[in-house]
């Protein structure tokens, strides 16, 4: 996460925690025009678009307090569906063994992306294991990484 993106997750996890539900993570798209804050949201049993509303409508009043985001843009809550995005060293740890795709912010080894085996984490890095070669991808080089559905 950005250092932008890990301060509106922490300005809002308390609030989404308060409402039973996990907050996995926060994305900030800026277009031309508009910008877009996603929150992905999680419970055990899943989540619902009730579930969805309630934490929007939550978030909203600490948005309007705090205005973390220069001018215009929109919140949309969301569950993290079967391409689930890891944000956290404790979501790498918990994914392992699943087939994942990493962007990078820079790239290692001549590579932005990278798609294989997640194997966990290791002294700051995400382990990915494509075509028989681990990866060792920094944590705090990772741009988005996604669990990939099985077909």
């Amino acid at each position: 996460m950005s250092g932008e993106q890990r301060r509106i997750y922490e300005m809002l996890a308390p609030s989404v925690a308060a409402l039973s539900c996990e907050l996995l993570g926060v994305q900030v798209s800026r277009g031309r025009r508009h910008t877009v804050l996603r929150l992905y949201i999680d419970r055990p049993e899943g989540v619902t678009l009730e579930d969805c509303e309630r934490v929007s409508h939550q978030v909203s009043g600490v948005l309007d307090v705090e205005d973390p985001i220069d001018g215009e843009y929109s919140l949309e809550v969301s569950s993290p569906g079967a391409d689930r995005p890891l944000f956290q060293e404790e979501h790498f740890r918990r994914f392992a063994g699943h087939a994942v795709r990493v962007r990078l912010a820079l790239p290692v080894d001549g590579r932005r992306n990278v798609s294989g085996t997640l194997k966990g984490v290791a002294d700051g890095n995400v382990l990915v294991e494509h075509e028989g070669a681990e990866w060792r991808l920094p944590l705090e080089q990772i741009a988005q990484a996604r669990l990939v559905p099985d077909s």
